[in-house]
């Protein structure tokens, strides 16, 4: 979701990347599930951003939280995520949109990452994204920590052809500085709209591969939109093996204008000419097998859920690992204290 990536984008048939993926044939486990169906965001998981500096892309909204609630989306009555995007003036800017990530809160390293969302209609000038960075954004900053975008719609090559509500692209980026970034995308023109109706998109993250799908519910047997095998590198900042080997944070949100759309004045972004704009998120669900380097960190062990097979665990850790950092590692709820890794009943892991 960051600057150069319209650079690298090209039409290709949704049958381009011949890996495919079944639903059916595989024995990952359901390990967290985000279903906003709370009165309001669990902020002990998600951060709201607030800034208006243009993600580095030039975008033209102030990501607020007026853009950010939970409510229910009018047609399915499902309960969800909603960030909206909205023409208006506000801190200097002239619209607003929502952003929300779990940074430092909600992550995890490899697996398989579900999301069922409604996208907007993208029109002239929207840029809706669900994403993921490496955790360690704050420490090294972009592009070391490596950058993966599961989805995106909006580019200005969709308007060029007219197929808004089908052209969308998945992305890598990694690099040791913002004008040092190597970057691999691909975009497809899908066979049908996958906007104004809820589709799953997924994610296949192992420490050798990464592949995106859409609507495997529906189409098991659907080909990847996206593949990239993560390889070595003998320059750290640019080994895939190791910058795409680390816990991730998710990320989701709705731009507005800016490089990606090729679009820099609000009065041309043709999707808000109507009035706001939503993109609903039903759920979000993370998938682990136990492989060896597995792991997935949240705050409330109440998240956690506990793969099928797996017995014993304790709902509450012991006393005195009450506010240590809960770890979900190989099906097996831990607690991270004091530089030490604990089950849940006090033993330390050696």
């Amino acid at each position: 979701m960051n600057k150069n990536i319209f650079t690298l984008l090209t039409v290709v048939l949704f049958i381009a990347i011949p890996t495919q993926f079944s639903a059916q044939d595989n024995d990952y486990q359901l390990i967290w599930n985000e279903d906003f169906t709370e009165t309001s965001l669990d902020m002990a998981v998600w951060n709201i951003e607030t800034n208006g500096d243009g993600g580095g892309n030039n975008e033209l909204q102030y990501y607020c939280d007026r853009g950010v609630k939970l409510g229910v989306e009018p047609t399915t009555g499902k309960h969800c995520l909603i960030l909206t995007a909205t023409k208006e003036d506000y801190q200097g800017k002239h619209c607003t949109s929502g952003r929300v990530n779990t940074q430092g809160k909600a992550y995890y390293t490899f697996g398989r990452i579900d999301a069922r969302i409604k996208f907007p209609q993208t029109a002239n000038g929207l840029w809706p994204a669900f994403w993921q960075m490496g955790n360690n954004y704050k420490q090294v900053g972009w592009p070391k920590c490596g950058e993966t975008d599961i989805i995106e719609l909006g580019h200005q090559n969709a308007f060029n052809k007219g197929t808004q509500d089908r052209y969308f692209n998945g992305a890598m980026h990694v690099g040791s500085k913002w004008d040092a970034v190597w970057s691999d995308a691909n975009a497809v023109t899908w066979p049908y709209s996958v906007e104004d109706t809820f589709h799953i998109v997924t994610m296949i993250w192992t420490p050798t591969s990464i592949d995106m799908y859409m609507d495997l519910d529906a189409h098991p047997k659907n080909n990847a939109y996206f593949h990239a095998n993560l390889e070595p590198n003998d320059n750290p900042d640019y080994d895939r093996s190791i910058v795409f080997g680390k816990p991730n944070f998710i990320i989701a949100n709705v731009a507005v204008g800016g490089n990606f759309p090729g679009i820099y004045d609000v009065n041309k972004v043709t999707a808000l000419a109507d009035g706001p704009r939503s993109m609903y998120i039903d759920w979000i669900r993370i998938y682990q097998r136990g492989d060896a380097g597995e792991s997935f960190v949240c705050p409330s062990a109440s998240d956690a859920i506990e793969p099928e097979g797996t017995q014993g665990i304790e709902p509450t850790p012991s006393p005195s690992l009450q506010g240590g950092e809960k770890v979900l590692r190989n099906g097996q709820l831990l607690i991270r204290r004091g530089g030490n890794v604990y089950t849940i009943t006090g033993q330390i892991i050696k």
